[in-house]
């Protein structure tokens, strides 16, 4: 009997908590709730499991990568402001057996210059912005067709 794939690590950044309440006209109306049950309910219909995370604070997403290697297939992470300041993050998720998935809801090069700077981009296998949270659906099908 084949085993079980090894779950997919989703990471919200910094005030991601707060999607639903905070500027619903850059980000939309659905709760990190809706996110979360979107991952979970896209990876299960693909056979996988997902562990989550949403934190405001970088050295637990640091450690939550770190603790994870080997444990996970890949990762879909929303770095949200840490995108743009983070070399530390960057080089968390440089992880060489999973390939990483960036989504951004709003479409962050149609926004503030200080934006269309992306550290984890580079190490991303693919980038996926300005869908609203359909992004998130959109990363874990990309991501499985990456490591299946």
């Amino acid at each position: 009997m084949p085993s079980e794939p090894l779950p997919i690590l989703l990471l919200n950044g910094p005030n991601l908590d707060q999607l639903g309440n905070r500027q619903p006209e850059v980000y939309g109306s659905a709760t990190l709730d809706d996110v979360v049950g979107l991952v979970e309910r896209t990876a299960a219909g693909l056979g996988y499991g997902v562990r989550a995370l949403q934190t405001n604070h970088e050295g637990e997403m640091i450690d939550t990568i770190g603790a994870a290697r080997g444990e996970i297939s890949g990762i879909v992470v929303n770095p949200a402001g840490w995108t743009h300041t983070s070399v530390a993050l960057a080089d968390a998720l440089v992880i060489p057996e999973v390939p990483v998935i960036e989504v951004h809801i709003s479409n962050v090069h149609a926004r503030e210059a200080f934006r269309r700077h992306s550290y984890v981009s580079p190490i991303a296998a693919g980038v996926i912005a300005g869908f609203g949270v359909a992004g998130y659906e959109y990363a874990v099908r990309h991501l499985v067709t990456l490591v299946s």
